[in-house]
């Protein structure tokens, strides 16, 4: 892995929350990804799946965790199975775990190779009473893909049918969505590594460029700094492209006195940070631009007010759409016969901002996070207002990652990355 190693003591304090919330007499069980296959002999690069890297610090395929806190030998309590190394896989692949390496970095001490699951399964399968299985319930999911764990979990039935089968998806989306320290110390890396790819393509960024030529700017810099490289696909959206919201295609001129928004952000340790900012081609916005611009970062600093603990998500964009619609009426985008006959389901103000202002992000950019629940200290949202407008070629949106506080003042892991006009403008030129 090119991020440096982590201290197990995060992933042991992982597994002792997810363990307290597990019924009696309860074994759990979590698989890694599959390598996904493109065709011939190609595979995609290998990407863990979360829930067994929070709970173990494991990064490799074909790994299994058990966790079972009241089996009758102690070292059955927590067992990680692993795909045996030898040299030719050391020639071929690379290295692999060993198990004193695996050791050190899960402070799992049981360890077993992948040979030896099927007969100790079996021994532990017959000491439990429920097992946990790992199914995806996040609500942005649509997965039509069959996974290693869903292959897993529809073999472990047919063998096991005795069983009852829990969940622990509801256990794993209420513990990942509040963060430890050194979670917030990661994503705090990944935010930092950004900042140093937005500052790379503000020297760079110039009439005539290719928006993937910028692209390759931030890859660069995330490359360069230990990031395996973008946590999600990059948007870089210059004029009108902006008012696609996730458009990916990067493959457009940029042109003197359009914008660009970028969203754009560094992965790492698979942790991610997420970041939008808007800036002018030729190093000076209009004034109509920078109206918009400042109405928009209005906005973000007063959902910064509203991010605290005791409100949930639901309340929250209730409360910022009437920020939205005042700022919109003022812009002279809404008029107010549009607010008053407005479709309570779609309010007037979602013609120009048609998406959520905040979300979960940790592990996941879209992380686990129950959106009924309220907001607590230790959770990861970003803020992310945007003004879209194709009528006038330009859209904008600005986005910076927020850990909430006891203080109620959330704590900006972004402040750092250039986002007021004059400053942009000051850098770019």
């Amino acid at each position: 892995m090119k991020y440096h190693t982590i201290n197990p003591d995060l992933f042991i304090k992982n597994r002792k929350k997810f363990a307290a919330q597990m019924a009696p007499q309860s074994l759990a069980v979590l698989n890694s990804n599959d390598i996904y296959p493109v065709s011939a002999d190609s595979t995609l690069p290998f990407a863990q799946h979360r829930d067994i890297f929070y709970l173990s610090g494991v990064d490799q395929e074909e790994s299994i965790l058990v966790i079972f806190p009241d089996a009758f030998e102690a070292k059955h309590r927590e067992v990680l199975f692993l795909r045996e190394t030898n040299e030719h896989i050391a020639i071929w692949e690379g290295e692999k775990l060993t198990k004193e390496k695996a050791r050190e970095n899960t402070g799992i001490q049981t360890i077993y190779w992948l040979s030896d699951f099927p007969s100790i399964f079996r021994k532990l399968m017959v000491e439990a009473e429920n097992v946990y299985i790992n199914t995806n319930e996040h609500y942005r999911a649509g997965v039509e893909t069959e996974t290693r764990e869903d292959r897993f979990i529809k073999k472990m039935k047919q063998d096991y049918p005795g069983h009852n089968y829990l969940r622990s998806n509801p256990i794993l989306q209420r513990l990942r969505s509040v963060k430890e320290q050194e979670e917030i110390d990661l994503i705090q890396h990944a935010c930092n590594i950004t900042e140093k790819g937005f500052r790379r393509i503000l020297d760079f960024v110039k009439p005539g460029v290719w928006e993937y030529e910028i692209e390759a700017e931030f890859a660069h810099e995330f490359l360069r700094n230990r990031s395996k490289g973008f946590a999600y696909t990059p948007i870089i959206a210059s004029g009108n492209n902006a008012n696609v919201l996730h458009y990916i295609e990067n493959n457009q001129q940029c042109k003197d006195g359009d914008l660009i928004l970028f969203d754009v952000a560094a992965e790492y340790a698979n942790y991610s940070s997420d970041m939008s900012r808007t800036i002018p081609v030729n190093g000076r916005f209009t004034a109509r631009q920078r109206e918009v611009y400042e109405a928009v970062l209005r906005c973000k600093k007063e959902a910064e007010k509203l991010l605290a603990p005791g409100t949930n998500w639901y309340d929250y964009h209730k409360e910022l759409g009437k920020i939205y619609t005042s700022e919109l009426l003022g812009l002279g985008l809404l008029d107010k016969a549009d607010v008053q006959n407005e479709d309570p389901d779609w309010p007037a103000y979602k013609k120009y901002m048609m998406h959520g202002t905040s979300h979960h992000m940790g592990l996941d950019t879209h992380d686990y996070g129950i959106l009924t629940d309220d907001f607590v200290p230790g959770m990861v949202f970003t803020i992310e207002p945007g003004f879209y407008i194709p009528a006038e070629g330009f859209g904008i949106r600005l986005e910076d990652n927020y850990v909430v506080t006891n203080s109620g003042t959330p704590l900006n892991l972004m402040k750092n990355i250039p986002l007021e006009a004059d400053e942009i403008e000051d850098l770019m030129n």
